[in-house]
């Protein structure tokens, strides 16, 4: 950018950005495009939105550089996050530390300086749109376990080679000696031995 710090200085109240993504490989341009004319500097992360304020050295950096007036500036909530909700939750704690917020579009487009009755709202959608991914995930497995399915990542090993682990363990052989035997990497030995001592433990009294 052209402008210096000291023509930040003279700027009663002035825009500074911040471009967010998760990866090193997604594109930045689109945000840049938006922020890099209205903001007196825009600062760059590309680290998961889920870190802490404290723990996002771009956004601290940015933070620091703003003067008293000043506005942090992002295209949409979620940038402030992985998504709505959690850039909806850092909003709430830049307020709780007096930073000013504004964002250009989405739910929450606007100049903020502290929570109001629109943020409430849009965090009580966003909390909604999450307990309902949640509950369409608990209804689906549901489905599936009562057509015989099992939700999750398919099993590693068949049940013949399930049926060998166990029987080799009960010889006495260890995860290590298991592994090499059967040719199977000593994660599944483990996984498949602690599911069978857990379906084996017994329940206590009145369980």
């Amino acid at each position: 950018m052209s402008n210096t710090f000291s023509e930040h200085l003279e700027e009663p109240m002035a825009l500074v950005g911040l471009v967010r993504v998760s990866t090193s490989r997604q594109e930045t341009a689109r945000q840049h495009e938006v922020l890099d004319p209205i903001c007196v500097k825009v600062f760059e992360e590309k680290v998961s939105g889920t870190l802490k304020v404290a723990d996002r050295p771009a956004l601290r950096a940015a933070l620091d550089y703003m003067r008293p007036g000043d506005m942090l500036t992002v295209g949409e909530a979620d940038r402030l996050g992985r998504n709505l909700l959690e850039g909806l939750i850092v909003l709430n704690d830049l307020f709780e530390q007096g930073v000013a917020v504004k964002i250009l579009d989405g739910i929450a487009a606007g100049e903020h300086t502290e929570r109001s009755l629109i943020l409430d709202l849009a965090l009580a959608l966003a909390e909604d749109r999450r307990r309902d991914i949640a509950r369409k995930t608990r209804n689906g497995l549901a489905s599936a376990a009562r057509a015989g399915r099992k939700g999750g990542r398919p099993r590693v090993v068949d049940d013949d080679k399930r049926r060998a682990i166990l029987a080799r363990r009960a010889e006495g052989q260890s995860l290590r000696e298991i592994a090499r035997g059967l040719r199977v990497s000593l994660a599944v030995v483990h996984g498949e031995v602690k599911a069978d001592e857990n379906s084996t433990e017994p329940q206590e009294p009145g369980r």
